[in-house]
């Protein structure tokens, strides 16, 4: 057995297959992912990385086994899946997943192959433990598989806090010990037993202020739209290739847009937070569904179109729309009365954090300070946006101090 000190749990009791996973190659990798990407561009503390998480994850996976009574196989292969639930990201963590899911169709949760081979399947195999079976768990498949990947799954319990502690906000806490300990099965499904409807919504509450406050800050998702516009053009231009970016951790991702000419110039103003400012933010009304639904290749279309009705270069706009409002944890079910609800039939609260989300929710275009206007008049034409407010007009006439206070940050 081996103690670790964790900034969130305090000492972190390791052993058996998990610790013996601990320096594999894969898991060490880790280390050089941040948690939380370009969120250090507004939260400076704000890097800590999936090799500690991977350990907190494993801590109150432990804890819930210890609850459920369960142990041997069953309990390893769970400890297993917990500590290895992250080694499929790429660099950056989520900032770049959807540009190797569009060339690999893997998510960072796809990891058959990757447990199957190296060290980590030897590992697996010499503790008596099928690879196959601990990525189905990785995947969230089965009982167990709720525990790592679902509504109440250990890995939200752990970056939420975990999150909170390094940016240093307070919206993230929520009372993990009580979620981990009052989680029960019920007809094979995992639930939260009776008389925790609040500790559920503490959960749900989290995560909906930690989303606009940190996870989704303007000036974290101008960095990570120039982030994605970078990586791109790396693959286009054949500096690397989609399986060997899927394997970089932060640092060979920086080398390689550092090291590469067509690259290097955009990427140093990430380097120096020279970032781009918002020529257009629109809510989610005045967007036409079309744009809000539209995918990959039709969003760099309307990129190159508002470049061009600008007048600017193409790389000089950068489209950024996010997905559509959810909140997954919703979902969450509860025992009340004897009987299982989910939280979104039993929580007012939850409509009026759904309405909050969609209120929320923002299209962006980003460019250069100095063509800003021309590029938000041009992106609010092409883009057919149906805006008539302080936004607009502060893109049509140039009054960006206000703006700039709030994109800027600290």
């Amino acid at each position: 057995m081996k103690s670790i000190k964790d900034s969130v749990h305090d000492h972190i009791e390791i052993e058996g297959v998990a610790l013996e996973l601990l320096d594999t190659p894969e898991l060490q990798r880790l280390r050089g992912i941040s948690q939380l990407g370009t969120v250090s561009l507004v939260y400076p503390s704000a890097n800590h990385t999936r090799f500690e998480h991977s350990l907190g994850v494993y801590h109150l996976a432990c804890r819930a086994l210890e609850g459920f009574g369960v142990e041997g196989v069953q309990a390893e292969r769970v400890r297993a899946a917990a500590i290895l639930h992250d080694v499929g990201h790429g660099p950056f963590s989520h900032n770049v997943e959807g540009i190797i899911h569009r060339h690999t169709g893997r998510y960072h949760d796809d990891v058959d192959e990757l447990l199957a081979d190296g060290r980590v399947g030897e590992v697996l195999e010499n503790h008596g433990l099928d690879p196959g079976a601990v990525a189905a768990l990785v995947a969230g498949e089965g009982r167990f598989g709720q525990l790592v990947s679902g509504e109440l799954d250990v890995d939200r319990m752990d970056y939420l806090v975990r999150d909170a502690h390094h940016t240093g906000v307070p919206y993230g806490t929520i009372d993990h010990g009580r979620l981990v300990r009052e989680l029960t099965f019920v007809d094979g499904e995992l639930v939260l037993a009776e008389g925790n409807v609040q500790s559920a919504e503490s959960l749900l509450i989290a995560r909906a202020l930690m989303n606009p406050t940190v996870y989704t800050h303007g000036v974290a998702r101008i960095g990570k739209a120039m982030l994605r516009a970078a990586t791109r053009r790396l693959l286009a231009v054949g500096a690397t290739d989609p399986e060997t970016l899927a394997r970089m951790d932060d640092h060979d991702l920086i080398a390689a847009l550092r090291g590469t000419e067509e690259t290097a110039g955009f990427f140093g103003r990430l380097d120096e937070r020279a970032l781009y400012k918002r020529a257009l933010w629109a809510e989610i009304d005045d967007v036409p569904d079309a744009v809000v639904d539209a995918d990959h290749d039709a969003r760099r279309r309307l990129e190159a179109e508002i470049a061009e009705t600008a007048g600017v270069e193409p790389g000089a706009v950068i489209l950024d729309v996010p997905e559509r409002p959810s909140m997954a944890e919703s979902t969450t079910r509860v025992v009340v009365n004897g009987e299982i609800r989910r939280l979104d039939r039993q929580s007012p609260l939850v409509g009026a954090l759904r309405a909050a989300g969609h209120a929320q929710w923002r299209l962006g275009v980003y460019s250069p300070a100095d063509v800003r206007e021309r590029v938000g008049s041009a992106a609010a034409d092409v883009l057919e946006l149906e805006i008539d407010g302080p936004l607009v007009s502060e893109v049509r006439d140039g009054l960006y101090a206000t703006l700039d206070q709030f994109v800027d940050g600290p």
